[in-house]
């Protein structure tokens, strides 16, 4: 039987997130957005609720697409607040509008959300090698760093614990435990995304 990180165990959609995308490195400025939102949207929740909302959330959202949910306004985000697949948190929905606008806005000023999000980690991956999950820190200075560079931004609901949430979640970081069966997997998928 494979060994995972404690913290993979439930459904099999936890399961499969584990095994296929966390910690994998994303470079796609559409699905760090999505991952961005999760995150922020996870905020005080379970991963696996959230889990359980995604394809929910991309129809609610559009498909995650920076340009189409920046021109969200207040008509939709009433709709977003009744729709019971999502959090229905107002200021989570409304970060991510915030968010969408700014992410624009680094577009037309770097070019790309990605290349500018991945300076935070000098464009590599971070390789960790946590022995436990009670190892693997909730924050760190690079999310400090990061959560201060996305709030002068413009972006918000974006804290230093959530910013490094999505650093694991978009392969930034590596925080397999070292007795996972993919901590060497995600090792090599960033040795080949450098």
């Amino acid at each position: 039987m494979r060994r995972r990180c404690a913290w993979a165990n439930g459904d099999a959609a936890m399961l499969r997130y584990h095994d296929e995308e966390w910690g994998v490195p994303v470079h796609d400025d559409r699905r760090l957005f999505e991952l961005l939102i999760l995150e922020s949207a996870q905020a005080g929740l379970s991963w696996a609720t959230i889990l359980k909302k995604r394809e929910t959330y991309r129809r609610a959202f559009d498909g995650f697409e920076p340009a189409r949910v920046a021109r969200f306004g207040a008509r939709r985000i009433r709709q977003l607040l009744g729709d019971a697949g999502i959090v229905r948190n107002r200021a989570k929905i409304e970060a991510a509008v915030a968010n969408a606008r700014a992410v624009l806005a680094v577009q037309r000023e770097q070019a790309s959300f990605d290349v500018w999000l991945w300076r935070s980690v000098a464009g590599a991956p971070r390789q960790n090698t946590w022995a436990s999950l009670r190892q693997v820190p909730a924050e760190t200075d690079a999310s400090r760093a990061l959560s201060r560079d996305l709030k002068a931004h413009g972006f918000t609901f974006v804290g230093p614990t959530i910013c490094y949430a999505f650093m694991q979640a978009t392969g930034m970081v590596n925080d397999h435990t070292t007795d996972c069966f993919r901590w060497r997997e995600v090792r090599r998928l960033a040795r080949r995304d450098r």
